[in-house]
């Protein structure tokens, strides 16, 4: 499988989870917010912390629907195209973002939904661009950002293997840049029982690209079932509190929640191991106490010739191990050994 490259960072299988903290726009339009999940972010230990850049009249029309979670969270009154607006971030507040993610040493990502906001992060010298799921059969709107030759991580909900590919071919044909594809169901938030998780390896099987997960479920229980399955990258939205207004807190993280997502990615890599079977310096002592060795059952004067009636198996497993049975029967004692005693190679002849 072809890695992906962000940075010095490596992508792709044998390498950790790329971990993105998804702020979106859980900053409610405002900069002193944004700059706080900024510091959530890295001290959360994730990777790279993840904005959103877009400007409502050029991504809806005035006529557009809400989904169904966005009444929810922020009522049915007010049309997408005002609640967009309020979410938008300046050029200056792009630019302040970033500068203070520098500062606190994570890395600035930002997903753009219209091609001048692609320009605009490409000016900024954003090292990779994130594709939201709606994009993925603007095929326009890919050609654009792929011709850009920055890597390409895309997310692919509410899209089918065929629209994947037809999305992938579109990236190809343009440069060929570094691509991963995350698999994503696009509810907010997802059920566990719709996550799917094994799309991830159907998509690495089909396009030979590192694969991961943008999660929208609650909790970490999937995030982390996704990093053992084998997810190269691992979005998750987080929020400073999921009591705020905004369309997206109440499917996000809160920071103490991130953390632990991090810390549990981790622990969940280093537990999967090389795959080797074969024992650990850390069973020692409890393999010498648990398992068993060759014992006398009796007294076995000196010059008999042992049969399988005078041997038992007891713990601790530091003489002859049982496997070995069959070669200590028919050894001949060369001195007395006193029953209960655990067989070694000097008590024979």
């Amino acid at each position: 499988m072809r890695m992906m490259h962000i940075g010095s960072r490596a992508i792709g299988p044998g390498a950790p989870c790329y971990l993105i903290a998804e702020a979106g726009v859980n900053h409610n339009g405002r900069l002193d917010l944004a700059l706080e999940l900024v510091d959530a972010a890295a001290r959360s230990g994730a990777d790279a912390v993840k904005f959103q850049t877009f400007n409502a009249e050029r991504v809806t029309t005035r006529e557009a629907p809400k989904a169904i979670y966005q009444k929810e969270t922020t009522g049915a009154e007010e049309s997408q195209l005002d609640m967009l607006r309020k979410l938008e971030l300046s050029d200056d507040a792009h630019r302040e973002i970033q500068a203070h993610c520098r500062h606190k040493g994570i890395l600035f990502l930002s997903t753009p939904f219209d091609e001048q906001s692609a320009d605009f992060l490409d000016e900024l010298s954003v090292p990779a661009f994130k594709i939201p799921s709606g994009e993925i059969t603007n095929l326009s709107f890919l050609e654009h950002v792929a011709r850009k030759g920055k890597p390409m991580i895309v997310s692919t909900g509410m899209s089918s293997l065929a629209e994947v590919a037809s999305a992938v071919a579109v990236v190809r044909a343009l440069g060929n840049p570094d691509l991963a594809l995350l698999h994503c169901v696009s509810a907010y938030p997802a059920d566990a029982a719709d996550a799917n998780l094994r799309a991830m390896q159907t998509m690495a099987t089909a396009f030979d690209v590192p694969v991961g997960f943008s999660d929208h479920t609650l909790g970490l229980d999937v995030a982390l079932a996704a990093v053992a399955l084998g997810a190269c990258v691992l979005e998750k939205h987080f929020t400073l509190d999921r009591n705020l207004p905004g369309p997206d807190h109440r499917a996000s993280l809160e920071p103490g929640e991130l953390r632990a997502l991090v810390q549990g990615t981790r622990a969940v890599e280093a537990a999967l191991g090389h795959g080797r079977k074969e024992p650990v310096p850390c069973e020692a002592d409890v393999a010498m106490v648990s398992r068993k060795s060759i014992v006398s059952a009796i007294d076995i004067p000196a010059g008999t010739r042992v049969t399988r009636e005078l041997l038992v198996m007891k713990n601790p497993g530091t003489g002859w191990p049982p496997s070995m049975l069959h070669e200590v029967v028919g050894r001949v004692a060369a001195a007395d050994i006193p029953a209960d005693t655990i067989l070694t190679a000097e008590m024979f002849r």
